[in-house]
């Protein structure tokens, strides 16, 4: 049950810390305040408790796929406000309430689905020390990927750092969507079919690199047509956006 625990939590630890640090890091490159992710986990950490309180009733809606619809429309939002993140990238331009939102519904999205884990032992108090323990262990590791990820990030030259910062939120938001097609597939809103091709016996995605992998770019060890289709379409979007796209001419009063 210790390792478990640890595994279940590192995995959504990791997905939440990943999006976090690498907005954080995009924030200090860009010459942000930071303080928007004090609100994005306030209201990520509230809204967590509220999903996680009125889950029988979500789970009920969409003739009982609801839990999969509505986290599928949170990985959408978060991928909608990568997007968004991306069409206005400059330093004077670039909006802090996507970040905001992104890591929000992000808190929300994995924070719901460890208090959801939890709730499975509210009456076995003699499980609570092993659950905890191993929830302790496993957000620790997920937090501390996350922290070096960031000081990775802004302990870089500049412009390797906007690079790479680029690149990884490309693939967080190809991440996104194809969760959400895979979310979409579970609840039989959109068709399966045979996997395109199956590397677990290369790398399972329950280790602790395959855990990482799949917070950093969706690592999918039997993936489907739709969810590779939709992360490449994505995430070339992005690439066009934050590297491609003709700068952006800015009109001054005078006309020059």
């Amino acid at each position: 049950m210790l390792l478990t625990t640890a595994v279940l939590v590192l995995r959504e630890t990791l997905e939440a810390t990943v999006v976090v640090s690498v907005l954080l890091a995009w924030s200090v490159l860009h010459r942000h305040s930071r303080g928007w992710a004090w609100w994005a986990f306030g209201a990520g950490i509230a809204g967590s408790v509220l999903y996680a309180a009125q889950v029988d009733v979500v789970s009920e809606w969409f003739d009982f796929t609801g839990m999969e619809i509505v986290n599928a429309g949170m990985h959408v939002l978060i991928c909608a406000m990568l997007l968004l993140l991306a069409w206005r990238p400059t330093a004077h331009a670039a909006p802090t309430s996507p970040m905001l939102v992104a890591v929000a519904l992000t808190v929300v999205r994995e924070g719901f689905e460890i208090l959801l884990y939890l709730s499975g032992f509210a009456t076995d108090h003699r499980a609570w020390g092993t659950v905890l323990l191993g929830s302790v262990f496993g957000a620790g590791i997920g937090i501390s990927i996350g922290a070096l990820l960031f000081y990775l990030a802004v302990g870089m030259p500049r412009e390797r750092a906007l690079w790479f910062t680029r690149v990884l939120i490309a693939l967080l938001a190809g991440n996104m969507a194809a969760q959400a097609v895979l979310l979409l597939i579970q609840a039989d809103w959109i068709s399966t079919g045979v996997p395109l091709w199956n590397t677990s016996h290369l790398l399972a995605e329950d280790s602790i690199v395959g855990q990482l992998l799949y917070a950093l770019i969706g690592y999918e060890a039997t993936p489907s047509v739709w969810q590779v289709v939709t992360y490449g379409a994505t995430f070339c979007l992005m690439l066009w956006l934050l590297f491609g796209r003709p700068p952006r001419r800015h009109s001054s009063d005078g006309g020059s």
